[in-house]
């Protein structure tokens, strides 16, 4: 089996993000244990989980979250990056 037929059996919807200041297609997974998340590869929603790097975010959300969600909104509020794909995956939906 390759790789595009398993991409078209997991169903894995394909969106447009950012990647720095450029516009990019990834993944949104549809199923395993990164459900809801967008991601580089399809691959990457059934991945093993690095411990690790969970619980340093856990910590970095802890002592930060009210700060990067002030600045997350900011961004794709103003960002043109942000915008274009606020628009270009509305179109995708419909």
């Amino acid at each position: 089996m390759r790789i595009d037929e398993i991409i078209q059996d997991l169903d894995e919807r394909q969106v447009w993000a950012r990647s720095g200041q450029k516009v990019v297609r990834k993944f949104r997974c549809t199923s395993g244990p990164r459900k809801g998340r967008v991601v580089k590869s399809a691959s990457q929603c059934f991945a093993a989980p690095d411990v690790k790097k969970r619980a340093q975010l856990k910590r970095t959300k802890a002592r930060l979250g009210k700060k990067i969600a002030r600045k997350t909104k900011r961004t794709k509020r103003v960002s043109p990056a942000s915008r274009k794909i606020q628009a270009l995956n509305r179109a995708t939906k419909r």
